[in-house]
């Protein structure tokens, strides 16, 4: 049995949330979602509650889906009443970015700036090194900020490039090291 498919999902104060046609719609104070639920998933809404379940308890493909549909859908009523954000932080000599409209200016060590579009629904602040992504749904926020991560991944040695806050980068000895150590 899964443990998080089984777990109902609170509606919060202030959400609305409508079933129809194998589509979940959630709508907020920041915004509103929507998501395709799987032919083998059944999401019921009870008073304040959103119940997730499958028909068979015993298929093994049943219970991923279950699980996933679950966070999904507690997701998007996350998304709607606080937001997802990502920080991305940007490391080396002479590196920066800016933003310029909608788009996101990176200098990070090309011949050239790197003009990065920030697609629509999703906010985007610069200070200093450190760049802010905010968004109503988890999935784009997460997928812009490694888009911009891919641009200049970090290296292993100095570790240049655009890295996660939270990211702890594996460092290598360099060539100095190598011959100390012989």
């Amino acid at each position: 049995m899964s443990r998080i498919g089984k777990k109902p999902i609170e509606i919060p104060t202030g959400v609305s949330v409508t079933i129809e046609n194998n589509t979940v719609k959630v709508k907020g104070p920041k915004g509103e979602l929507s998501q395709e639920i799987h032919a083998l998933v059944k999401v019921e809404q009870v008073e304040n509650q959103l119940i997730v379940s499958i028909k068979d308890e015993e298929n093994h493909k049943e219970k991923a889906l279950w699980g996933l549909f679950r966070s999904l859908v507690n997701n998007m009523i996350l998304g709607v009443t606080e937001g997802f954000e990502k920080s991305l932080e940007i490391n080396g000599v002479g590196y920066k970015s800016s933003m310029s409209g909608k788009n996101l200016i990176l200098n990070v060590g090309f011949s050239h700036p790197v003009e990065f579009a920030i697609p629509e629904g999703i906010e985007c602040k610069v200070e200093k090194n450190v760049i802010t992504i905010n968004g109503i749904s988890k999935q784009m926020v997460g997928e812009v900020a490694a888009n911009i991560r891919k641009v200049k991944k970090p290296e292993p040695y100095k570790g240049k490039g655009i890295k996660y806050t939270d990211e702890i980068i594996r460092r290598k000895a360099g060539k100095a090291a190598a011959k100390a150590a012989a």
